[in-house]
């Protein structure tokens, strides 16, 4: 467990940047360089990443369970997930009437995916890990709309339909194969 919380402190942490001390990035990619924070940013990421990784399998294996929950919220969760996956890819396509909606798509993706996890899984490890990312991605979302950080401005409605398709077809590939190869749980 401590390897799990470690690389959340570390993940979370080089993620915070901005919400923790608001011209730490600024005056650093003035003293040392854009490239040199973006090469720190990354490696970090990927430790801490690598880290989360490795500590939630290595918890999984002797896990404390919290609560069970009812099968039926597997549906639930999967239903959250294909609109987490239709969100994040609104994050990346140009602007449409999705992504103008939810302002910042990309953490609203990251709210549902925790939720729906925190749903249907009950082990200490995975409420260390999902309450992490969710309370992290509330915490951002408040500041950010503190900051008055710009909303996108909504665009075609056919940016739309790609964000679905390609979320859609995201969500399909993850659940049927992605998730029993990457993770190790098969959905279906």
């Amino acid at each position: 467990m401590l390897w799990l919380i470690l690389g959340l402190i570390l993940f979370l942490g080089v993620h915070s940047a901005r919400m923790l001390v608001p011209d730490f990035r600024e005056k650093f990619i003035a003293k040392r360089g854009e490239m040199t924070w973006k090469g720190l940013y990354a490696a970090e990421s990927l430790i801490g990443f690598a880290l989360i990784v490795w500590g939630y399998g290595q918890a999984r294996m002797d896990p404390v369970i919290i609560y069970e929950t009812p099968y039926f919220f597997r549906h639930i969760a999967h239903g959250l997930m294909l609109l987490a996956f239709i969100a994040l890819a609104a994050t990346y396509v140009p602007a449409g009437k999705i992504k103008a909606a939810l302002k910042h798509p990309m953490i609203l993706s990251v709210k549902i995916w925790a939720f729906a996890h925190l749903l249907v899984n009950g082990d200490l490890a995975s409420i260390i890990l999902f309450w992490s990312f969710l309370g992290w991605a509330v915490w951002n979302r408040i500041n950010l709309k503190r900051r008055g950080a710009p909303n996108p401005v909504a665009g075609p409605v056919t940016n739309d339909v790609i964000a679905v398709v390609v979320g859609g077809v995201a969500f399909a590939l993850f659940a049927f194969w992605g998730h029993g190869a990457l993770i190790g749980v098969p959905l279906f």
